[in-house]
């Protein structure tokens, strides 16, 4: 089981860009209904067929969306970096579950229950159209990453993962993309083996794109990384 501690007062500068939308009677309800949690590395936040109950925000770490495939091969949807909101498109689809969330390291999520949202929603129109927002954004992202995992290469793939994840979550000091991916989970994230991930990743070394560190990534040139990308 999670951990379960904090308060949703220590964290509300984090939320700030819903928590400005509300009103004292909405923010005083947050705060009533609102928890924190604590997540160990890979440790399951929701499974494919639970009941969505609660908004999600990640507040510190990094979490995987990712469903089973055939074979038990997973495939790594979308990567979640804080502040950004999950797990409540199959509420308001009214559906179970589509897929699984993770902690990919220790993280903190703040946890609000739908039925909050609702009530909150039935009165505060900006906070409708923030959801709407959020909504189509990952409606699009999701739209381009369905083509570009099927249509491109295997290096347009790769290419295009590492680039989102350049997006995602920036580059250290030295160029080094901060997160750490296992082999498996970059070939998950890529659409392809695990093999072809491995292969692919020493070409890039030979041509002086990236250097490796064990997992790390080192981006040598990222104009040629995203020209690889966009041509496929």
């Amino acid at each position: 089981m999670q951990e379960k501690s904090g308060n949703i007062m220590d964290f509300s500068t984090n939320l700030k860009e819903v928590w400005r939308m509300l009103n004292e009677e909405e923010r005083e309800l947050l705060r009533a209904n609102a928890a924190i949690q604590h997540y160990k590395k890979n440790q399951q936040i929701y499974a494919e067929g639970d009941e969505p109950t609660h908004l999600m925000c990640l507040l510190k770490g990094k979490v995987k969306i990712y469903k089973e495939g055939v074979g038990g091969r997973s495939q790594i949807i979308r990567m979640i970096k804080p502040i950004q909101y999950f797990a409540y498109r199959a509420y308001f689809a009214r559906e179970h579950y589509l897929t699984d969330a993770a902690a990919f390291e220790a993280s903190t999520v703040c946890l609000i229950p739908m039925k909050t949202v609702r009530q909150i929603m039935k009165n505060n129109y900006n906070i409708c159209k923030f959801f709407i927002r959020q909504l189509s954004i990952d409606l699009g992202i999701a739209d381009e990453r369905t083509v570009n995992l099927t249509q491109k290469h295997i290096r347009g793939r790769l290419a295009e993962s590492l680039a989102f994840l350049i997006d995602s979550y920036g580059l250290e000091e030295d160029a080094t993309i901060n997160i750490y991916l296992s082999r498996e989970d970059l070939a998950n994230l890529s659409n392809m083996t695990t093999s072809n991930a491995i292969r692919t990743l020493a070409n890039f070394v030979n041509d002086k794109v990236i250097a490796l560190d064990g997992r790390k990534i080192k981006v040598i040139d990222e104009e040629r990384l995203r020209k690889i990308s966009k041509l496929g």
